[in-house]
């Protein structure tokens, strides 16, 4: 063995598995292959995934010519050694189930490891990740001018125009704009009791008929209920574009956001009842492609030169537009604070010894993540299986030390 491939083998935690449907990393020198799932197992659902007998550890991730610039790991001034005992005690279970970690810095990939259930070719689950590319999808539909940057303070009656508008009306329906839908402050409540009934209408539930029968069992919308909650502004933000671009909302994602990020490798899940994509979850997409949406975000909405997405949509989406909150700050500790909403993004302090940096994620249950500190040019993607780690503080703590 080559003492340059005695390095590489130090870098690389290579995947032996006796799992007839992954490979394993060569010997050859130059090569490490990260591990995968056969292409005859890629639709395998998560829970059928075996668990990796050793993990995967990259510090020079490949260039695997998938539109990901790659880097080396301490090139541009991070600490390797840290972010190599971070991921470590990811490889014991120090911090509970991850399946992936890749970092991101000044514009590369530098870092790239899986574990437990994780793989590079396979999708993973991103739940409520899934609302953020939703509100992605609709800058695209701005940036292609089916939508302006005025309409998000339009009404959603001015668009959703197959509503019975005299009853929507009587709701307060016109009172609830896009803006509002981006941001999680429709002021649109119903209880678990009456989402249970309207799920057993899946006969009233089709296209727009599904906000209309929301807004039958909702409480009025008025000024004092349009404040942040958690709920039904990806479902509503997914109706418009459904209502505005030309096909539909599924042909248009797809031709208009995945393709052009070259994202084929995916699972985006249609609604049985509505027959619209999924808003708010049941995306899977690979590790990798999650990067390519935080590099979207990251490079104000341009995509290896195009203008996907108005930059203002991102620049004003990425703001905590509104806070809310420090009292249930999600996967939060001692370092994370002042926790806000933007377009489907939150926004919280970190805090690094004096000092304290925005991060600004696309998150969802158990653990899948894009975080970007634009201070810092760094993002952090992670999947995982663990609703029980205070992820944000981990990457207070363990990943952004190593960056400053």
């Amino acid at each position: 063995m080559t003492l340059k491939c005695a390095v590489k083998s130090i870098l690389t935690i290579a995947v032996l598995s006796s799992y007839s449907g992954l490979t394993s990393a060569s010997n050859k020198e130059n090569t490490h292959l990260a591990p995968e799932v056969a292409k005859t197992d890629i639709h395998i659902g998560y829970t059928e995934v075996p668990f990796l007998d050793k993990p995967f550890i990259d510090t020079s991730p490949e260039n695997r010519q998938d539109g990901i610039p790659v880097g080396k790991l301490g090139n541009f001034g991070a600490d390797k050694q840290q972010i190599m005992q971070f991921a470590k005690e990811l490889a014991a279970y120090k911090h509970g189930h991850y399946d992936s970690l890749l970092i991101s810095h000044k514009g590369k990939l530098v870092f790239e490891s899986y574990y437990a259930k994780g793989r590079v070719n396979l999708p993973h689950y991103q739940a409520s990740v899934t609302k953020t590319y939703t509100g992605l999808a609709l800058g695209r539909a701005i940036q292609l001018g089916y939508l302006s940057m005025d309409d998000l303070d339009k009404p959603l009656t001015s668009f959703l125009t197959k509503l019975d508008l005299e009853g929507a009306v009587k709701k307060g329906a016109d009172k609830v704009t896009l803006r509002h839908a981006l941001t999680m402050t429709s002021g649109i409540r119903t209880n678990d009791e009456q989402r249970a009934q309207i799920d057993k209408l899946p006969n009233q539930l089709m296209g727009q008929k599904e906000i209309q029968t929301i807004l039958n069992y909702s409480t009025p919308v008025t000024k004092d209920s349009q404040t942040f909650k958690y709920g039904y502004g990806p479902l509503l933000v997914m109706h418009v574009l459904e209502a505005v671009v030309p096909g539909s909302a599924k042909d248009f994602i797809k031709k208009e956001l995945l393709d052009k990020m070259g994202i084929s490798n995916y699972r985006w899940r249609t609604n049985g009842a509505s027959g619209l994509p999924e808003a708010g979850w049941r995306t899977n997409m690979t590790s990798r492609d999650m990067v390519k949406w935080g590099m979207l975000a990251m490079n104000k909405g341009k995509w290896q030169g195009e203008q996907l997405i108005p930059e203002k949509f991102i620049t004003d989406g990425t703001r905590r537009l509104v806070m809310t909150g420090d009292d249930e700050v999600h996967w939060g500790g001692k370092d994370v604070s002042k926790q806000g909403y933007g377009y489907l993004w939150w926004g919280v302090d970190l805090k690094v010894g004096d000092r304290k940096y925005l991060g600004v994620s696309a998150q969802g249950g158990n653990g899948q993540i894009i975080m970007i500190i634009e201070e810092l040019d760094l993002m952090i993607v992670h999947t995982a299986n663990d609703n029980n780690i205070p992820f944000k503080q981990v990457i207070a703590e363990k990943v952004l030390p190593a960056f400053i």
